[in-house]
């Protein structure tokens, strides 16, 4: 558990349709594991003490949502209907709502896309650990281990150097009025929330994340994300096995 003076909020952006996963439904909706997807996703976040309220953004079409709503962890999340065309927007509109909740400027926001549904508690908390006596805040990031290549035309035009090299996950955290202020600067093209950010002339903070914590984002992403969930519950059933000799 991490001490806080200022509060901490969630707001996870859930208004996108996935197309790229070719689903028949929004991804965010498919079942992992006896659960919707965006289902592990809040209860990695209920897991974690310290955090006050979370938001989760949908569209004002979704029509999924609502059969899910009593299985929400509570009293955390609630549902705030305002997502927008781009990412965003549905940010920007979440803090809007964290606000009518109460949330002030100084206190911290954390934004964590739906579809990373394997973060866990631990991963959270380090991210939140690492934030408390940052000015800027940040995002947990992995260093790039592959080999990278620029492209042109279906070709390797370049091999660049990695060593400086990062890939960003979420959650990203960062103060709700500087948040507000640099999305609402943004062009509307920014992918992630350190981007608009950077935008405004600062540097997040890069925390080690896990190579566990992936967005599904394509169709064999959800056989991947099955696996590692199986995996942890086969852990974790046997601990508690093991605990109860």
């Amino acid at each position: 558990m991490v001490d806080w003076e200022d509060s901490v909020y969630v707001v996870v952006p859930c208004a996108g349709h996935g197309s790229r996963a070719q689903t028949d439904q929004p991804k965010q909706y498919m079942v992992l594991n006896d659960q919707p997807l965006v289902m592990h996703t809040l209860n990695a976040f209920s897991a974690v003490k310290g955090i006050a309220k979370g938001v989760l953004v949908v569209s004002s079409e979704d029509s999924y949502i609502d059969a899910l709503i009593q299985k929400f962890p509570q009293p955390l999340f609630s549902v705030s209907y305002t997502g927008g065309a781009t990412r965003t927007a549905s940010v920007l509109s979440g803090l809007v709502q964290l606000q009518k909740l109460g949330a002030k400027n100084k206190d911290w926001v954390m934004v964590h896309d739906a579809a990373r549904c394997l973060i866990t508690p631990d991963l959270i908390e380090s991210l939140m650990r690492a934030c408390r006596s940052d000015d800027v805040g940040g995002l947990l990031a992995l260093p790039l281990a592959d080999t990278l290549k620029s492209e042109i035309h279906g070709r390797v035009a370049s091999t660049l150097n990695r060593s400086d090299k990062w890939l960003a996950q979420t959650p990203q955290m960062f103060r709700l009025g500087l948040l507000m202020q640099a999305l609402s600067r943004d062009n509307q093209t920014a992918t992630d929330e350190a981007s608009s950010m950077e935008l405004l002339g600062h540097s997040p903070l890069l925390v080690k994340g896990a190579t566990f914590n992936f967005k599904v984002t394509f169709a064999e992403d959800f056989d991947l994300a099955r696996a590692v969930l199986q995996s942890r519950f086969q852990h974790n059933t046997g601990l508690k096995k093991g605990s109860s000799l």
